[in-house]
């Protein structure tokens, strides 16, 4: 099992919730869904959700992940981090956790 991960709202996962499938405004604005791997998580937290309350890390199993993910360079941070070209199937979230 290789799994990623995804910083939501609360708001956003019950949303996700109600209609079977998460989907982000991210999607939607850059055609995909940002994600990271474990030791990514911290610094994405601190540097995009600085004062954000009701977080949640949703764990996804991208073996049970429905849309295509793409592993991709960011030149900005000088690393890589999954991309989810699609919205997430609630099947493949393994795990929701708040921080």
């Amino acid at each position: 099992m290789s799994l990623i991960y995804h910083i939501t709202t609360a708001a956003e996962w019950k949303t996700a919730q109600q209609s079977g499938e998460y989907s982000s405004p991210a999607l939607k604005e850059e055609g995909f869904i940002h994600c990271s791997e474990k030791e990514q998580v911290e610094d994405i937290k601190e540097r995009f959700y600085p004062n954000t309350s009701d977080l949640l890390l949703l764990t996804i199993d991208t073996e049970k992940l429905e849309s295509q993910l793409i592993f991709e360079w960011s030149p900005s941070v000088e690393q890589t981090f999954p991309h989810i070209y699609g919205p997430i199937n609630l099947l493949a979230v393994v795990d929701v956790k708040q921080l």
